[in-house]
């Protein structure tokens, strides 16, 4: 599909996200619309004889020409930014986006979509966190990105910019999603991380390039968020941030939330524990508890590779514990057992194993290899 067609449909009064998608849907050729009546077009879902008139109008009075310079002007900038549109109709659009209830007819984006991105995981939450968001925001964010999940979050200040820096630390695939053109970096300081996610991820916004960080984009911009991905985590939030609108939207997008519980001595209202109690959030303390509710979806990031080499640089007692493992969960206790090893002694080893990224700890203190 022709983004500058879209473009140019966009400027007709009335003709937003929803009517677009109704006309492109009717008509498969965007320039087609340009040539109909107002009868042909009051038979189309949610175009009413007035926005039909307006249509018919616009080109008929010259609307076409003024249009036609807007659209114009979003191909010359995104070829400036180094970036490209995605249409709805495409085949590269990103596949769990399709699937909501408003979709954005037209993505503005920088680097590149893959098929990965199908099983990404959202990670949001509070502009400012506490020591205790962060180092957990930046924990999940490792693991997801280091399982090979794309991580997605809004390029934010606080929680959002934690998750964007840990993924791209550990080599991993990010996606950001702004509230405002992809030409127009909010907050400024990110623009250097901008640099960095695109090499492996994505910036997208469905706002048109030039589009200023009003906060009225914001809500907005959250369903993407969530509509992109396999389910959202929420890290930490008051009630009334913004992160629990991404968690409303994903939940009546039939995406999974999670939340990670509050300190019990954290003296304002959380939101992630009223999602909790709300019974609108599962309970999450580890990655392995996403795994475990996606794992229908993540089957390919459970499996373990068809040969996975040993680690080169392990102590004898590491190598001894290693041996014992395998992609079956094994407690710490048949692992000291197994091993020679007290369960204290094991349980060092281990945790030096998972640091070289050659184990992984499940719940209940069991163990596979990686």
């Amino acid at each position: 599909m022709d983004p500058r067609s879209l473009l140019v449909l966009l400027q007709i009064p009335g003709i937003g996200p929803n009517r677009l998608r109704s006309l492109v849907n009717h008509f498969r050729d965007p320039d087609a619309i340009t040539r109909t009546s107002v009868r042909e077009l009051v038979r189309i879902e949610g175009i009413e004889r007035k926005t039909a008139q307006a249509i018919t109008g616009f080109f008929r009075d010259g609307g076409r020409e003024q249009a036609s310079h807007f659209a114009d002007d979003q191909i010359a900038r995104l070829e400036r930014s180094e970036g490209r549109a995605v249409t709805l109709w495409d085949k590269d659009y990103p596949e769990n986006l399709k699937k909501i209830y408003d979709p954005p007819p037209l993505l503005f984006l920088r680097g590149s979509l893959a098929e990965e991105d199908r099983y990404a995981m959202a990670i949001v939450g509070t502009r400012s966190p506490g020591p205790y968001g962060t180092a957990v925001a930046e924990r999940f964010a490792t693991g997801l990105a280091r399982l090979g999940i794309p991580v997605v979050s809004g390029l934010a200040r606080g929680i959002d910019t934690v998750a964007h820096h840990a993924v791209v630390r550990a080599g991993g695939r990010t996606l950001a999603v702004i509230g405002s053109g992809i030409d127009v970096i909010y907050p400024p300081e990110n623009r250097g991380l901008v640099e960095q996610l695109v090499g492996t991820g994505a910036l997208l916004s469905e706002y048109p390039l030039g589009t200023k960080p009003d906060a009225g984009n914001f809500p907005r911009r959250n369903r993407i968020i969530s509509g992109i991905t396999l389910g959202t985590l929420v890290v930490e939030t008051g009630i009334d941030g913004g992160a629990m609108i991404t968690a409303s939207m994903a939940l009546d997008q039939n995406r999974e939330v999670f939340a990670i519980p509050a300190p019990v001595n954290e003296r304002k209202p959380s939101g992630t524990n009223l999602l909790i109690k709300q019974g609108k959030a599962l309970l999450t303390e580890s990655v392995e508890d996403i795994l475990t509710e996606l794992a229908p979806r993540l089957k390919r990031f459970l499996a373990p590779p068809d040969a996975t080499p040993v680690p080169l640089s392990l102590s004898l007692f590491e190598q001894r514990v290693f041996d014992t493992l395998s992609d079956e969960a094994l407690h710490i206790d048949a692992i000291a057992t197994r091993s020679g090893s007290s369960t204290s002694d094991a349980l060092v080893h281990l945790l030096s194993l998972e640091f070289k990224g050659a184990v992984r700890q499940l719940p209940g203190k069991r163990f596979i290899r990686l």
